[in-house]
């Protein structure tokens, strides 16, 4: 219980931390951006009036490193944590790796932001971003013994947040805010299992992503850029595959594995959606439009704010249902998933609906 109390301290401490080092390196990353002109400027398709700074990313970045940084700096002062130096040293090659193809990921990013890379080139650095994650010990090995097996699992899981993320940065606070709700819901889930590494990193990502959007909702200040929505996509992936979802019980299934595609429903029904309204309306997959969910909610009625506040309300209604799966039967957890399903379904129908009246 001592133990307990004594590690809910440091999440907040980290959280807290994290959340002033954000609310410090936005604003010089924002002025960084109108210095070197790194804006996105007004077009037919956006929404904003005004060019906005790209380099929110690099301040979410940053926040978590430091915040790592620091609390790695000061462990030693803390007897209490003495216990835990080899555990912590035994996570630091994998954590060093992270952190490095975390910092590839937002490099990159930022380029596409000036210079806007080919979308096939992008996928391609996605890909390679993937097979050093998994080579750095982060993969997804539970489904197969096939080594090939689990390379294609986890590239391709850390493809499809990476694009889910950066798809659904459209509107003012929406990837930032859907990304705080996912990762909280992680964090509930992966501190009540106990893996305390995988928390704190959680609860530094939490600070972050709140201090980042304090300036990105309602009235943006500054947006994540290709950078920010492809890191939060990334940390997230990465996370949900670090994480340990299934524990021995005599009656538990295999479906807690399953969770994170219950805290990822709505990015990966946006994603699948607006894709499938592309190839049906016969334009490029990666051409940008306004044909996403926070764009159709609009043009049924809803004002952008509302629109954004809908999807987090969805992103919780389908996340939190994971928290249940590990209390749960096989039938129980089948349940939750069918739930998830038909909430959005009904999104879909009612959608669908008033696109009709409209």
């Amino acid at each position: 219980m001592w133990q307990e109390s004594v590690w809910k301290l440091v999440y907040i401490l980290v959280f807290l931390g994290s959340l002033c080092l954000s609310l410090m390196f936005v604003p010089l990353v924002k002025r960084f951006a109108y210095v070197f002109n790194v804006l996105d400027h007004p077009s037919p398709r956006k929404v904003h009036t005004f060019p906005t700074p790209l380099t929110g990313g690099i301040a979410v970045y940053l926040s978590i490193v430091g915040t790592i940084i620091i609390g790695l700096s000061g462990k030693n002062l803390l007897p209490y944590f003495s216990a835990y130096s080899a555990s912590i040293s035994s996570v630091m090659p994998k954590l060093a790796g992270f952190l490095i193809t975390s910092a590839v990921v937002v490099i990159v990013g930022f380029l596409d932001d000036i210079y806007h890379i080919n979308p096939l080139t992008k996928i391609l650095f996605q890909i390679i971003c993937g097979l050093i994650t998994f080579f750095a010990g982060i993969k997804i090995s539970f489904f197969s013994s096939n080594l090939y097996v689990h390379i294609i699992l986890t590239v391709l899981w850390i493809v499809v947040c990476m694009n889910s993320f950066n798809l659904l940065d459209h509107m003012n606070g929406l990837a930032a805010g859907v990304a705080f709700i996912a990762g909280s819901i992680f964090f509930f889930f992966s501190s009540g299992n106990g893996q305390l590494f995988i928390s704190t990193l959680l609860a530094c990502f939490l600070g972050s992503i709140l201090g980042f959007l304090k300036y990105n909702f309602p009235h943006a200040e500054i947006f994540l850029g290709e950078c920010g929505s492809s890191f939060i996509g990334y940390f997230l992936g990465c996370l949900a595959i670090m994480g340990t979802y299934y524990q021995y019980r005599p009656y538990q299934s295999f479906l807690p594995v399953l969770s994170p595609l219950l805290i990822f429903a709505l990015p990966f029904f946006d994603t699948i959606s607006v894709v499938c309204i592309r190839i049906k309306n016969k334009k490029p997959v990666f051409m940008a439009d306004t044909n996403h969910l926070s764009h159709r909610l609009v043009r049924l009625g809803m004002s952008p704010t509302q629109a954004v506040i809908f999807c987090y309300l969805l992103t919780l209604a389908c996340g939190i249902g994971a928290l249940l799966l590990r209390n749960l039967t096989t039938s129980g957890g089948i349940i939750v998933f069918c739930q998830t399903l038909l909430i959005l379904i009904c999104v879909a129908l009612l959608e669908s609906t008033g696109r009709k009246h409209a």
